[in-house]
């Protein structure tokens, strides 16, 4: 019996340890037909860049679009384009 409550509080504590193992990395597309100059990429890849659990942007002017890879346990679409947009430079997944 104490084995198994051992065996327990070890699963209870390694929890926690366990969880992100089930976040995944993705990558998205977005639009931002907003950029108008050949400076303007530089703003949102720094905007994104910001967001935590975003590990790699592109970002280029024509097409006008950002390619984000990032861990969706600590972020998401919303907030990266949420950070285009608070960078005045509103994005939507692109498809």
């Amino acid at each position: 019996m104490k084995k198994l409550f051992a065996s327990l509080a070890f699963v209870a504590l390694a929890a926690p340890a366990v969880i992100p193992a089930w976040a995944a990395t993705q990558t998205v597309k977005l639009s931002v037909p907003g950029m108008t100059c050949a400076a303007c990429p530089i703003t949102v890849k720094n905007a994104l860049s910001k967001v935590e659990g975003v590990s790699k942007t592109e970002v280029t002017f024509e097409p006008r679009e950002a390619v984000v890879t990032f861990d969706n346990a600590k972020t998401s679409v919303q907030k990266l384009t949420q950070a285009t947009t608070n960078a005045g430079y509103p994005s939507s997944v692109k498809q």
